[in-house]
């Protein structure tokens, strides 16, 4: 392990540890760890950011997970947090205040765009940031009861980054908080985090992401088209839906697709190719999206 890895893995110990749960195979996997007593200390609670755009099996697997944790030797609260609905605001067309002119709506998922000069763009991406990590800090900031302008760490949060993901790692922005990377400084990949479930009993978490996120590999469309049809259908509908809003709002020349082909989902090829798509950003969605 390198020098300068070593000195970001360095962390005090705090009075209040956050595991940050996305409820993919990574964070699942050290919550469970956590559970079992394999990681301390304990986490002051898990926390799971919830857009309401997951598919189903994300749902069924966290009430799954959370009851594991509370019947565990070392259980912990699991709390779910929301903004709301990231489909009903990416859909919600605006009136301008100050201006005469079209309807505005907000750029929230990156969506590939089909501009009308013929080249191809990709929409602000700014779903993370206010529908993820946002609500995160702020449920950790009441719960680690953080003072304005607070400058000294007293909180720590977890985040499942796999040690093949070390690239994702980031330090935290805030003054009282400080990250760490159990999975990294165990040298566990996404493949150990499987079969660490594996060997210890536990089920194979789903993938967990929004259905309709643009940064779906091919093989994670095909998997959602097959074995969650009507989650697949969910996505397919948002395409249509965002391109009708799009198409009467001043703040986009082209035409949104979820598909980086840009074709409809619901026609795009789903092959073996992927166009643009690829499984790190499935990761990072599933990590808490870089928190």
């Amino acid at each position: 392990m390198s020098d300068t890895l070593e000195h970001i893995l360095k962390h005090e110990p705090t009075e209040y540890n956050f595991l940050s749960l996305g409820a993919g195979v990574q964070s699942s996997c050290l919550a469970l760890m956590a559970a079992t007593g394999e990681v301390g200390p304990l986490p002051t609670a898990a926390i799971f950011a919830d857009t309401q755009a997951e598919p189903a099996s994300v749902y069924v697997w966290l009430d799954w997970l959370e009851k594991e944790i509370a019947r565990s030797s070392h259980p912990f609260p699991v709390i779910r947090v929301t903004r709301g609905s990231l489909t009903e605001v990416s859909l919600k067309l605006r009136e301008r205040v100050k201006t005469v002119g079209r309807p505005w709506s907000k750029s929230l998922i990156p969506a590939f765009v089909a501009n009308t000069n013929g080249s191809r763009g990709i929409m602000g991406r700014a779903c993370t940031a206010d529908f993820k990590v946002a609500v995160l800090v702020k449920e950790q900031r009441r719960l680690a009861k953080i003072k304005r302008g607070q400058k000294h760490i007293t909180a720590t949060t977890w985040i499942g980054i796999s040690y093949d993901e070390m690239q994702r790692m980031k330090m935290s922005r805030d003054k009282w908080c400080q990250n760490r990377w159990p999975l990294i400084e165990r040298k566990m990949r996404r493949v150990d985090c499987l079969e660490w479930m594996k060997v210890h009993g536990y089920p194979k978490p789903p993938r967990s992401a929004c259905v309709y996120c643009p940064f779906h590999s091919n093989t994670e469309w095909r998997r959602l088209r097959d074995e969650e049809p009507a989650e697949f259908a969910r996505a397919v509908q948002f395409e249509k839906d965002l391109q009708a809003i799009k198409r009467v709002s001043d703040n986009l020349k082209g035409v949104p697709f979820l598909h980086g082909s840009l074709v409809p989902l619901d026609v795009a090829d789903l092959g073996e190719s992927d166009t643009g798509q690829a499984d790190f950003w499935q990761n990072e969605c599933e990590g808490m999206c870089g928190i």
